[in-house]
């Protein structure tokens, strides 16, 4: 994918690449000095706005604020910042709804070191347990919506909207979100964890050049390095890409501020060695204020939606969007670990679901298989049905 940040701080322009002449949408004044939840039509939002308080949480009843939307000299002036409504869906500055206590208490920096302590010692059969009581509840989290979320997206739908009637207009110029004009976009990624998985590189290679697909590898880089480098040499002889996935996937990349800095200079010193463009965290851990530090061109480590993830919430969006200068391509279906063990879904439909739905609204489908799960025939099996 090849993108150019816009200048400015605009995130209306930068998500639809208009003419900032159409894109110079206002904010009105005397905005909400707490951020929280409000509606903009079929639109969710969560910011400050004008005109009233906004509410705290997703399930309280929520104000409408479209209708407070003006127009001054041929301009769209929103009772809202869109770009900071955006930033604060994306970068996950909302409030987490549908933690429980047990939530809350294994979330917490002492029960997670101890779970990635322990977790060479443990089976798939006691992970998934362990998993499964502390995801439970979670069809109940009300936000973001399950199985994919577009809250972005809706927003800057309706925010077309408006520049539109405020110009009157029936269209605007802007370019197209995919090359050659193609109507949605994927990307096939596997994330390699350990010895295992990294034997069955050469074979997963193999079943997706079988279905004309070049995927991404992403490789945790320290620890049995030689290993790590031959199998990159391989990837890329074959037309693969080779990616870092975390540092040493022990889940505490962005535990501390300090070592995270230390770390991610560690990380650079990889990415300059193995030549990778982009980076994907350990189980998907992230805090995307701090991605500033990394050196990539892009990341992959924010979901759409993640109910289901160590670390809940989401970008409630389905398209990639600029962190600073790195371009997040976040993650919008469920892994294969999720569905076969956590879900115990061993069919594709909710992959084809959700793949439908992201390529209904022209949005990236963003996918991960780990060679470490695919090695039994049933796993095999499914993978090609999905690659069909």
């Amino acid at each position: 994918m090849s993108a150019q940040k816009l200048e400015g701080n605009n995130a209306f322009a930068d998500y639809y690449r208009c003419p900032h002449d159409v894109a110079r949408l206002a904010a009105l004044p005397d905005l909400s000095r707490e951020s929280g939840y409000f509606k903009f039509g079929d639109a969710l939002g969560f910011g400050r706005v004008a005109g009233g308080p906004p509410a705290r949480y997703a399930t309280n009843s929520l104000i409408d604020v479209s209708t407070r939307t003006q127009i001054a000299n041929g301009r769209a002036v929103l009772p809202f910042d869109i770009t900071e409504v955006a930033t604060n869906l994306r970068r996950e500055r909302y409030r987490r709804n549908g933690y429980d206590l047990l939530q809350r208490t294994t979330s917490g920096g002492v029960a997670q070191r101890l779970y990635y302590l322990l977790r060479p010692f443990l089976g798939i059969p006691l992970r998934k347990h362990l998993q499964k009581v502390r995801l439970r509840n979670w069809e109940k989290i009300p936000f973001p919506k399950w199985p994919v979320d577009r809250t972005v997206d809706a927003l800057m739908e309706n925010a077309m909207s408006a520049a539109l009637k405020a110009r009157d207009e029936a269209s605007i110029p802007f370019i197209w979100f995919w090359p050659d004009g193609a109507t949605a976009a994927a990307m096939m990624t596997h994330d390699v964890e350990g010895s295992s998985g990294l034997d069955f590189c050469d074979e997963l290679m193999n079943i997706d050049d079988a279905h004309g697909i070049k995927s991404a590898f992403q490789l945790i880089p320290e620890g049995h390095e030689d290993a790590w480098q031959r199998a990159a040499m391989r990837l890329r002889q074959r037309g693969f890409e080779v990616n870092l996935h975390d540092l040493n996937h022990d889940g505490q990349l962005f535990a501390d501020k300090q070592e995270f800095l230390e770390r991610a200079e560690r990380i650079n010193q990889y990415a300059r060695e193995f030549q990778c463009e982009g980076f994907r965290s350990g189980a998907m851990y992230r805090e995307q204020d701090w991605f500033g530090a990394f050196e990539f061109s892009y990341d992959m480590s924010v979901p759409n939606v993640a109910h289901l993830e160590p670390q809940r919430g989401g970008c409630c969006t389905l398209m990639p969007y600029f962190v600073g200068d790195i371009l997040e391509l976040p993650l919008t279906t469920v892994q294969d670990y999720t569905l076969f063990h956590i879900l115990n879904d061993y069919s594709i439909t909710l992959w084809k679901r959700q793949i439908e739905l992201i390529s209904g609204h022209h949005g990236l489908v963003s996918i991960i298989t780990h060679p470490d799960y695919m090695i039994g025939a049933r796993e095999q099996s499914l993978y090609v049905d999905l690659l069909r």
